[in-house]
């Protein structure tokens, strides 16, 4: 339902004291939300301006078409700003935006999962911040306040939270306690001790070349510009990403904290994790490294911009093992089962990849390891599985083996029970399919387990403890 202007006294557009301090008061974004929402659009048209004024491209002749364009771009943040406005009354936090086609948002303070807050560089640069309102059930941002001043976002976060879980506004926000931090030199080191620094050494080798023989500066010089063009971007991005990251507990859920030139603090409630995963490559694993993923429940969209839209969110960059083990504890809620390898007869069919294969099983959640030079593990909660299947190729029939997968929601989340007996697989097929059944059952019921407890130091320790199921005596069948 839209609200009728005449339905509060005064200007609308006027914002008294702290934006949402008082209740059933409609409020505007800040002046300078336009300069954010064109600035990336408006900075492309006006170098398109500028090399077509300069004469480049053999364009001459007016370009009064330029300007009008990079006036558009102006105009129609200026017109977004002036229709949209939003207010808190308590009980529900209302948006409406839109000029032609209006569109009234009522998102209810009771089914809120989620509050970010994103700041891009040029918000960054100008104190302002983005809040994302996520719903129950929802695989997007239902609701989106770009800009707000900083500290008011801040606030209206703080106040939403406290509305949802039925505290008084002016109740502190409860505290968070620190899991993990990544320092920025790690982060470095994990990013040259990966597939980049191979892209590195060749595109070194390709200047050496370029220098030592200025001759095949013509044969050569496209094949830098490709190493040039694919390096850059892919390194900058993580760096930038994942810089500063860290990882904290609260009663929301996990929060996570990154970035270099434009930050964002997000939060994943525990329940919306379908799989975690550990990711250890080649390069990492004399060093004792590994990467921890989640899969969310959700889909790519309208969060892409920053990367934090995607379904797989990184959960740790770069961390030790024993940690990182903690850590997968705490976002499952249980130990690991006991892995258990698959018969011999499945080397010949997977020379490469069987050091790594395991696998097992517990009423409560599965786990694969599989890879060749790259050890993933998967850990998949039964609770989540979408569905159980047995696979069989032609090499895998000849020597009377199977795969069984357990699917989460996702693409390609799942467990895999590679290279098992025949016999065992159908057999495991169907048990995991009852214990899947009961997991949900058990998760439905009232009072389902809570979130695990976070360590009394507010720290992951790094013990033994922490060690993984592989590395465990008795751990394997």
């Amino acid at each position: 339902m839209t609200g009728q202007p005449g339905e509060v006294p005064g200007d609308p557009g006027e914002v008294p004291g702290d934006p949402g301090k008082v209740p059933g008061q409609w409020h505007r974004l800040h002046p300078l939300s336009p300069l954010v929402r064109s600035g990336r659009a408006a900075v492309g048209v006006l170098a398109i301006v500028g090399i077509s004024a300069s004469g480049q491209f053999g364009r001459s002749g007016s370009h009064l078409f330029d300007w009008v364009l990079a006036a558009l771009v102006v105009i129609a943040a200026v017109v977004n700003w002036l229709v949209t406005r939003w207010e808190l009354d308590g009980a529900t936090l209302r948006i409406e935006t839109g000029l032609l086609r209006r569109d009234s948002r009522q998102l209810p303070v009771a089914r809120i999962q989620a509050v970010d807050v994103v700041r891009p560089f040029l918000a960054r640069a100008l104190g302002l911040a983005e809040l994302r309102v996520r719903l129950a059930g929802s695989s997007h941002a239902d609701g989106r306040l770009a800009y707000l001043p900083e500290q008011a976002a801040l606030d209206l976060r703080a106040r939403l939270l406290a509305a949802h879980h039925g505290l008084d506004p002016a109740t502190p926000e409860p505290g968070e306690r620190i899991l993990a931090s990544v320092p920025n030199g790690r982060l470095v080191g994990s990013v040259l001790a990966s597939g980049a620094s191979l892209l590195i050494a060749l595109l070194v080798a390709e200047l050496v070349v370029i220098l030592v023989f200025p001759g095949v500066l013509a044969a050569t010089g496209s094949t830098f510009l490709v190493f040039l063009v694919t390096l850059v971007p892919m390194v900058w991005r993580r760096l930038a990403t994942e810089y500063g990251f860290t990882l904290a507990q609260s009663p929301d859920g996990i929060r996570i904290r990154r970035g270099l030139l434009g930050t964002v603090a997000e939060t994943i409630p525990l329940r919306r994790v379908q799989a975690v995963r550990m990711v250890e490559p080649v390069l990492w694993r004399p060093l004792g490294w590994c990467r921890l993923e989640i899969d969310v429940a959700g889909s790519p969209g309208r969060d892409h911009a920053d990367g934090s839209g995607r379904m797989r969110k990184t959960l740790l960059p770069v961390g030790h093992r024993e940690p990182a083990w903690q850590l997968m504890r705490l976002v499952i809620g249980a130990d690991p089962p006991p892995l258990s390898p698959p018969p011999r007869r499945a080397r010949r069919k997977a020379p490469l990849s069987y050091h790594f294969l395991a696998a097992g099983h517990d009423e409560t959640s599965a786990m694969g390891v599989t890879g060749r030079l790259r050890k993933v593990t998967t850990w998949v909660p039964l609770e989540k599985v979408q569905s159980v299947r047995m696979v069989t190729g032609p090499v895998q029939r000849a020597l009377s083996l199977a795969t069984v997968h357990v699917d989460a929601a996702g693409r390609r989340v799942r467990a895999e029970f590679r290279d098992r007996p025949g016999g065992e697989a159908g057999q495991l097929a169907e048990e995991l399919a009852a214990l899947c059944r009961g997991a949900r059952r058990r998760a439905a019921q009232p009072g389902a387990s809570p979130a695990p407890a976070i360590p009394a130091q507010g720290r992951l320790p790094d013990a033994d403890a922490a060690r993984s199921p592989a590395s465990r005596p008795g751990q394997r069948r």
